[in-house]
């Protein structure tokens, strides 16, 4: 493997130019494992040739295992701001190598063993991701919830939610152009790192690769930082967050259309599904409300998903881009103001129904059901308004005062 490194080596880089990579650790009191995980990084540089330097991301330890780190060879970074996301955002920007391989310094990922990454890294990948589950997982080294549910679950999530074909999400061992990851503008400070990382590099539509790495048992006698059901929901919390669309638009689709389908087959009346059970009015009622909340879950994700490309956070969508052109503040309201009056008129309709029986009792079924629907479309009507003022609100540009203005 070495040979096919120096191979596929720029020739730049084969001399001792600029830095091609930058090994990245972050590190919070890892004083038993931190020396032998820069010993193997260092070995790796001297065994391919690649001309890199071992970066470390301190996180405030308080164990020495910055002494370690500089007596190992390695380069230290201080990062006040606690949290994983933040000491790799700011080991990130602190590199000087080309490229940036990061894993975790508790001797869990083999760091002499590097060589697929930067193979990948030179035929002009964005991010290389290890898959453990590929590579190999050593007894006892990933607990039973987070190899057998909750990595496999969440990958699962992201391969549907962004159409990504990562088999293994949440990696620690990763490569990547650091000049290609500084563009994303990554903002998380926590675990959910790992996922904002390759959910924003799949919106961006980088080049994005995996290959095989092993795991092995945690070289540290003390529990690790990770939390299996706080962080496994910070992940899945991002994810949903990301994605408008499987938050808002899909289940909010799904509630109006199995909303739709139940009023419309109870309109005229009750619905016999044998001859002593049948759905009734209650079964009306749960229809319609299902339509109202599905309306505005709907009105939730394109005000979500409009908010999350105006401030960067998404790519702009230009399906919702041509809708909203299409809809402006003005026929919004227009389109609210017809439903509310459409809804105006059910009601009205039947109020002259009960007048007919001289506002006694009601036989005929239709009429309470054209009387509940009515207030739907009302409800629907208003929704509609203020949803199309709250997009307005946030295409409203902002007035940023200039140095001599008072």
């Amino acid at each position: 493997m070495a040979s096919a490194l120096e191979t596929n080596r720029p020739a730049e880089n084969r001399s001792a130019g600029p830095v091609e990579l930058t090994i990245l650790m972050p590190c919070l009191n890892e004083a038993e494992t931190i020396l032998v995980c820069v010993e193997k990084a260092k070995s790796f540089l001297t065994r391919s040739g690649v001309t890199g330097e071992v970066l470390i991301a301190d996180n405030g330890s308080t164990d020495g295992s910055v002494a370690l780190s500089e007596q190992g060879g390695a380069r230290v970074v201080a990062v006040a701001e606690r949290g994983y996301g933040a000491a790799l955002r700011a080991g990130v920007e602190a590199a000087r190598g080309r490229f940036v391989i990061m894993g975790d310094a508790d001797d869990s990922y083999d760091f002499a063993r590097l060589d697929a990454f930067i193979v990948k890294l030179r035929d002009g990948c964005d991010l290389v991701m290890g898959n453990r589950f590929a590579g190999g997982i050593a007894p006892g080294a990933m607990p039973f919830l987070h190899r057998y549910l909750g990595n496999p679950v969440l990958s699962l999530i992201g391969r549907l939610f962004f159409r990504v074909a990562i088999g293994d999400f949440h990696c620690g061992l990763r490569g990547f152009r650091r000049d290609a990851i500084l563009a994303l503008n990554l903002r998380t400070s926590g675990m959910e790192f790992a996922s904002e990382m390759v959910v924003r590099a799949a919106l961006a539509k980088l080049v994005i690769a995996e290959v095989p790495t092993t795991l092995a048992v945690d070289g540290r006698s003390r529990q690790p930082h990770l939390r299996t059901w706080h962080d496994g929901w910070r992940h899945l919390r991002f994810l949903l967050m990301f994605s408008p669309r499987w938050l808002f638009l899909f289940p909010g689709l799904a509630l109006v259309i199995l909303g739709a389908i139940g009023a419309a087959a109870l309109f005229r009346g009750p619905l016999m599904l044998t001859a002593q059970f049948g759905l009734d009015d209650h079964t009306f009622l749960v229809s319609v409300i299902a339509i109202l909340v599905g309306v505005q879950v709907v009105g939730f994700g394109i005000i979500a998903r409009h908010f999350a490309a105006a401030n960067g956070f998404l790519p702009r969508s230009q399906q919702l881009a041509a809708l909203l052109s299409a809809m402006s503040l003005e026929r919004g309201l227009l389109a609210a103001l017809c439903v509310v009056c459409a809804g105006l008129g059910g009601i009205a309709w039947s109020l002259w129904q009960w007048a007919l029986v001289d506002f006694g009792p009601l036989t005929a079924p239709i009429v309470m059901r054209v009387l509940t629907f009515s207030l739907v479309f009302v409800a629907i009507g208003v929704q509609l308004a203020f949803t199309v003022f709250l997009l307005g609100i946030i295409d409203m540009p902002l007035h940023r005062k200039a140095p001599d203005e008072p």
